[in-house]
């Protein structure tokens, strides 16, 4: 991107002097650059900027949004040009995307495409900036393809916030079992990475598995592995096995019984109240 004495390139550009020759410009509509950039530094040459979380790429793609009102995006990029738009509180970069559909900007190119490998880390980011429209459209995805998604790199990265939406939802396509297996391959990783035990990192998610829709058998497994390895609280178990001794699905409140959209059928779901959905 070419400006008038100026040359941007790369990561060995300084993208302290672009940005500070927009604080002329009336239209200038970046606040945290104003705040970062405004202020006069005294006597000699500025000091320079180091913006080290962003990707050199994601921030051209910022700058040539400030300077041009477009921008070019790319499926690489495009979650890292988002989260940059966000942190920098381009509110017409993300907004316009998400209320006037018509704009090719950051959220219609994620969702136009979103694809298995790339939807995990997109619902991340929609979690954490708070980006109702796209969480939807990523959980969406992923209850359509949900035994694909389970299975990324993506999904294993997850935070809890990000997972429980998925967890709590009637219309995932996979069948509890491996949910279960997917739920505790999720938290050996985040048990890895924070230095905490499996069942700490699981605890603010795994209420969310529906153990009574198990057969006996796979319930009976589930325990000898949790003593083994403790992933689910044993008196969420205990209500699992209150439901098939009393053949109610309301028989535990706090054990929920609702089939999801790929529960595999198991004699016992007979006696559940609740229908599938």
């Amino acid at each position: 991107m070419e400006t008038p004495g100026l040359v941007v390139q790369g990561e060995a550009a300084s993208f302290s002097t672009a940005l500070r020759s927009l604080l002329n410009n009336p239209q200038y509509r970046c606040n945290f650059f104003r705040g970062l950039l405004g202020p006069k530094l005294g006597p000699g040459m500025p000091s320079p900027v180091v913006l080290s979380t962003v990707p050199a790429e994601a921030f051209l793609a910022v700058l040539e949004f400030l300077y041009t009102n477009s921008v070019r995006l790319h499926r690489h990029s495009v979650l890292e040009v988002l989260t940059a738009a966000v942190e920098y509180g381009l509110e017409e970069l993300r907004a316009r995307a998400r209320v006037h559909w018509r704009f090719q900007l950051c959220l219609e190119f994620v969702v136009k495409v979103m694809d298995v490998e790339m939807v995990c880390e997109a619902l991340q980011v929609a979690v954490t900036f708070g980006l109702g429209a796209l969480q939807e459209r990523c959980v969406a995805f992923i209850e359509a393809h949900s035994r694909e998604a389970l299975r990324t790199r993506g999904f294993l990265e997850l935070s809890a916030p990000a997972l429980l939406p998925l967890l709590r939802s009637d219309r995932l396509c996979v069948d509890e079992a491996e949910l279960v297996l997917a739920a505790r391959s999720w938290a050996r990783v985040g048990a890895a990475v924070l230095e905490r035990p499996v069942a700490e990192v699981a605890a603010p998610v795994v209420r969310e598995l529906r153990l009574a829709l198990l057969a006996p058998a796979e319930l009976s497994a589930l325990e000898e592995q949790n003593q083994r390895e403790p992933l689910i609280p044993v008196e969420q178990i205990v209500e699992a096995w209150k439901c098939h001794a009393l053949r109610r699905g309301d028989a535990t409140r706090g054990a929920p019984c609702r089939r999801r959209r790929g529960t595999l059928p198991r004699e016992h779901h007979g006696f559940l109240d609740l229908p599938l959905k």
